[in-house]
């Protein structure tokens, strides 16, 4: 399969992108680029190979969880630029209808 400005200019319009005449030829050579990339992927035997779930075999070493400074409610609101004693004060950011 070969990219060409059509295929490019659909591409474009259902991911909602402006794109002008340079950029078109750059993308169709960059796009049949990425496919004949993957050709040569599809030429390699894996009939043997597992599927990878992880790159590699490492197990996360996590550290426990530990409470380290425990600060009180009032403390929380010292340094808010507003507040109402109990909660923080933000903008309004969803409207009702």
């Amino acid at each position: 399969m070969q990219i060409d400005k059509d295929t490019v200019a659909k591409i474009a319009h259902l991911a909602r992108l402006e794109v002008n005449e340079q950029e078109t030829e750059t993308l169709v050579g960059d796009m049949n680029k990425i496919l004949d990339f993957m050709a040569k992927l599809n030429e390699v035997n894996t009939d043997n190979i597992e599927p990878l779930i992880y790159m590699t075999q490492e197990v996360n070493a996590l550290r426990d969880d530990v409470v380290r400074q425990d600060i009180t409610h009032q403390e929380a609101l010292l340094n808010a630029p507003n507040q109402d004693g109990k909660h923080f004060l933000v903008a309004k950011v969803i409207e009702r209808k």
